[in-house]
Parts: C-alpha cells; structure tokens; sequence
C-alpha cells in the first residue's frame, strides 16, 4: 500500500516528500522490522554478501558509524557477541552513539593526528577491514557535492594505510562517477584489487555507489 503524505503548514515541499519517500521504503520497513538502526544496514550486508570482506573473527573499524547500522551489521558478520571470538569491532564517530552490543564505541575525530594510535589500541592491534559510510551534508550542489565527499575518502583512506593489517580491506562511499583517478591509482598500488558497486538497497535516484579495496599490501 502507497503511503500518501499532505504537506503541513510550516513543512517545506521537501520535507513532505522526504516524509512520503520514508514511509513507502521497503527497507526502512525491514530495518524496523529487524532492529536495524538504519535503512543503511542492507547497503552493507548487501555489499559483504557479493564480495565477502567481513570475516569471522576480524578486527574491523567502522568509520562515522552513528547511528550505528553498518556496526550492528558487521557484529553480525564477524561474531563479535561471542566471547571466545578474536572479532573487535571498533564504531569511530565524533558524534555520540548508543552502544551496541560486541563494538566498542570510540567518540573521537578521525581526522585527529592521535587517532590512527589510539583506533589501533582500542582494536589491539591493526585492522582486517576499515569501514566508511561517512558523507558530508550535500548542498545540492553536483560538483561541491562530489568534492567534499572525495575528501572524505581519501582522509578515510589515509587513515585505512596507516592502520590495515596486509591483506585488509578498505570500503567507503562515494559518488556516481566513481572514484577521482588520482585516488584510484593510489588504490591500485595499495590494494590488490579494486572495484566499485551499487547494492540494491541504495536508493535509484540516489548517485551514491562503493569502493571495495582487497588485499592490502602496504602504502608504498
């Protein structure tokens, strides 16, 4: 059933269609439905499914994890609830975040000079797989858009060399159009393999798709 949504007085065009566009996603349903804390979580599973970077028992960095979907999915992924695994799971955001049973949660700037020493010592050591959902707030604007999202990856990137254990994988998103060139040869000499992805649970309309980096062999 089609969910119909009346603009209010006070509520922006925008907004209302937002609103209507929330309440006919199959996915934000099943994420309700599944005690995911985002429509996201699929994005990932999704992902994990196709190309099978989480790992039983991997020591995983979630970066800009809040709310916390993509860190439910790979506590899921990598059996981190279990005691007798060597999973850690490490959900990095500057912003608050509710707990989630089997990630230790690490509110911190990932930006930070400090940060990669203390991720790796809360991880215990270096990292199987660095994580990034993260995306800036889009202004509409297609090229300002583009950038600021870039800028993001490539920080998260220079954090993934500086903490990945060899054979790790980088994840992250970026936008339609794929990753600048620059930074796709950088992967290229860093990883083993690198390949870009849309999952079925990312929006159609929306011009967001993933880089997927295996087997990191060092930066360089």
């Amino acid at each position: 059933m089609h969910v119909r949504v009346k603009s209010a007085k006070g509520r922006k065009l925008s907004s209302t269609r937002w609103l209507q566009r929330q309440l006919n996603d199959p996915y934000v349903e099943a994420a309700a439905r599944d005690g995911y804390r985002s429509r996201a979580a699929y994005k990932l599973a999704e992902l994990n499914e196709r190309f099978g970077f989480l790992k039983r028992g991997a020591k995983v960095i979630d970066l800009g994890a809040a709310p916390g979907g993509w860190t439910q999915i790979i506590v899921e992924s990598t059996d981190a609830k279990n005691p007798k695994s060597r999973a850690r799971v490490i959900a990095v955001d500057i912003a608050d975040m509710e707990p989630v049973e089997g990630a230790e949660i690490l509110t911190l700037d990932f930006l930070g000079q400090d940060a990669p020493e203390m991720i790796m010592q809360c991880l215990g050591g270096r990292a199987d797989a660095v994580l990034s959902d993260m995306a800036p707030r889009i202004t509409g604007h297609a090229k300002t858009d583009h950038l600021r999202i870039m800028a993001l990856v490539e920080a998260a990137l220079e954090l993934a060399k500086e903490v990945l254990a060899p054979g790790g994988v980088f994840v992250a998103k970026v936008l339609q159009g794929g990753t600048e060139q620059k930074l796709l040869a950088e992967m290229k000499t860093c990883f083993a393999a690198v390949r870009h992805a849309k999952p079925p649970a990312s929006r159609t309309e929306s011009s967001e798709i993933y880089v997927i980096a295996t087997g990191y062999r060092g930066a360089g």
